[in-house]
């Protein structure tokens, strides 16, 4: 790969030299992905979904599954706008596959 400032010839166009002030990076919002309780949904299906999908170890989703199940939500991770909502695709679209009523949303942090 050659660089144009390895060769002896400037570039033509002096405008990409152009130093333009260097504004703070935002980082992107982050969104918070909540599972929902519901009264029909096997605490062992919550349990998989959350080791299958969110990698969780077996004490951490079934920590996460009571917290679910006796407050009604729980965040179960925080991810970029796309993966959040590819989770929540995930989860539901597994839920469906099984026929279970869970319910996972996103919100923005």
């Amino acid at each position: 790969m050659t660089h144009w400032m390895t060769d002896s010839t400037p570039p033509d166009d002096q405008s990409d030299l152009a130093v333009k002030p260097r504004s703070r990076t935002q980082r992107p919002p982050m969104y918070k992905v909540l599972l929902l309780n519901d009264d029909f949904t096997p605490m062992e299906f919550v349990v998989h979904v959350l080791e299958r999908l969110f990698h969780m170890t077996h004490a951490q989703a079934i920590e996460i599954m009571l917290t679910v199940h006796r407050k009604g939500v729980a965040v179960v991770g925080v991810f970029s706008h796309e993966v959040a909502e590819t989770k929540v695709a995930q989860v539901m679209e597994l839920a469906r596959r099984q026929q279970h009523p869970l319910q996972c949303t996103m919100e923005k942090e």
